[in-house]
């Protein structure tokens, strides 16, 4: 008897686990990545906010409030990169927006590639050095090739790492023309896009374009300003800038909608039962790369035309093709611009740590013990790299000369710690040491990596963008809609790599090849 009933009950358990029906795979797939998006500043500033844009989100959206980047010091590239491959730049390569190229001694953007000219640009682009398959990739390997797969982003690293190796198109803003620009490794240039420059690209409008706040001044009170006024900027004034000012402004959210809006009436993108993929990039950094100390008042108001953008943006979506038929991702790059330095007054520690200088002593360091020569051959956003030939040449062990640099370099005021190549590729695990690798590539970075103590600016030796080292780490969040998308808020961190497989895995397809990560289940 008793075990009749048991056998029965389980028999309704798993009949009813088997009557629940998988969500119909998406006609699209819609990625935001916003550039610089904050989780303290989202909820901070949600009294700016109408009820369609965040606020919709966070209503009917499934919330992680802390995604996180599984790997030190992410840029917008790197966590492009990260987002659509679901893997760290160990693996795909992509370890900043630019990094120095061994055999030049040059620093090269991520998605420089000569070998193929530019559309409406003189720039040369290709996907070429991210060297594992994308989400977008895997889509088109699904769909034989039938998905459609656009990206737009305000610059061409996010575009091109987002459309990936097979996308049909990636377009972003020319800085220098106000043309919506792209690459011919995609192909044919869309002639809807050629139109749309032709009629309604920003430089069309550069004269009356203008950015002021949304809300009256007393609004914008969740960040102290030292203004009495508010800010008013022209874009048209600046005779050689305007355009790159622009694109590190929250208007240029507001022109990629449009040519979103284009793409949705011209293309068959999302028009049939095979899924499509749209991925999209906003800004939402501080206004020209500025502190938030300068622009406190930009800043609030850029998270409330952010909401406005995501609020037209969904609008639209639904108008043209049915958020029924939408599956939407909202993410973040994972990282903001550095402040500037504390001043005097409140007596932080701190100092200016300059890496020429360092690179200068550890060449001659190097000449005493080994001999003449030019040890170190070049140096790069906190890395040194040494001169290999010279030290085959002089038959010495490599690992064992990044050791005596890095035991020298350590000394120096403002370092905290020096590791080195061989530490990070075959040294002892620990939690720390893994989030360092992940963002270290054998061929793309250098031999030695200087971490700078926290307070302490590290000094350019132009003058310009130096920053401010700080530890403390940035929650962003990571925001799902759709259908079988249950509501929730959820504040246990999520490892950012997730995202990649969590997509493929609502489009039944497979995760991208390097991705080991397991896909968020809802």
């Amino acid at each position: 008897m008793k075990k009749g009933l048991i056998t029965s009950i389980l028999a309704l358990t798993f009949t009813g686990v088997q009557a629940q029906p998988l969500p119909p795979v998406p006609r699209l797939v819609v990625t935001l990545t916003i550039d610089q998006l904050r989780t303290d500043y989202l909820e901070a500033f949600s009294s700016l906010y109408n009820e369609k844009g965040f606020n919709r989100l966070m209503r009917e959206g499934k919330v992680y409030c802390r995604s996180e980047m599984p790997f030190e010091k992410p840029d917008r590239s790197s966590a492009v990169a990260s987002i659509y491959t679901g893997t760290t730049p160990s693996v795909h390569g992509i370890i900043a927006n630019r990094w120095m190229i061994r055999e030049t001694l040059h620093p090269r953007n991520c998605v420089e590639d000569p070998n193929f000219m530019g559309n409406y640009t003189d720039e040369n682009s290709s996907p070429a050095q991210l060297l594992s398959s994308t989400v977008t990739d895997e889509l088109k390997i699904a769909t034989q090739n039938n998905a459609q797969v656009y990206a737009i982003a305000p610059t061409r690293d996010a575009a091109i790492l987002s459309a990936g190796h097979a996308g049909n198109g990636a377009f972003w803003l020319n800085k220098n023309t106000g043309k919506w620009c792209g690459t011919t490794y995609y192909g044919e240039f869309p002639w809807w896009v050629s139109r749309y420059n032709d009629q309604h690209s920003p430089d069309f409008r550069m004269e009356e374009m203008e950015w002021t706040p949304l809300h009256p001044m007393n609004k914008y009170r969740f960040l102290p300003d030292w203004r009495s006024i508010p800010f008013k900027y022209r874009f048209a004034s600046e005779k050689e800038n305007k355009y790159r000012r622009l694109i590190v402004s929250p208007l240029i959210n507001d022109e990629i909608n449009g040519l979103v809006s284009e793409m949705l009436d011209k293309s068959a993108i999302g028009k049939d039962s095979i899924p499509d993929f749209l991925a999209l990039t906003y800004y939402g950094g501080n206004y020209n790369h500025r502190t938030t100390q300068e622009c406190a008042m930009e800043m609030q108001d850029t998270y409330a035309r952010l909401d406005r953008s995501v609020a037209n943006l969904l609008d639209t979506l639904d108008a043209k093709i049915g958020l029924e038929h939408i599956f939407f991702c909202l993410t973040s790059t994972g990282y903001s611009d550095p402040d500037g330095a504390d001043t005097g007054l409140y007596r932080i520690p701190g100092g200016e740590f300059y890496l020429n200088r360092c690179a200068t002593l550890l060449n001659m360091y190097l000449m005493a013990l080994y001999g003449e020569g030019k040890y170190v051959e070049t140096y790069y956003d906190q890395q040194i790299f040494l001169n290999h030939k010279l030290i085959e040449n002089k038959q010495l062990r490599l690992p064992e000369v990044q050791e005596k640099a890095a035991e020298f370099l350590v000394q120096f005021s403002g370092v905290s710690k020096v590791y080195s190549a061989y530490q990070l590729l075959l040294g002892s695990w620990s939690p720390r040491m893994e989030n360092l690798r992940n963002g270290f590539h054998r061929k793309h970075s250098g031999d030695l990596l200087i971490e700078v103590l926290p307070g302490w600016t590290i000094m350019q030796e132009n003058g310009n963008n130096n920053r401010v080292v700080r530890a403390a780490h940035i929650a962003t969040p990571l925001i799902f809609l759709g259908r079988g998308v249950k509501p929730e808020t959820i504040r246990i961190p999520v490892d950012a790599a997730r995202i990649a497989p969590t997509l493929t895995s609502v489009m039944r397809i497979r995760a991208p090849n390097a991705c080991t990560e397991s896909p968020i289940i809802f």
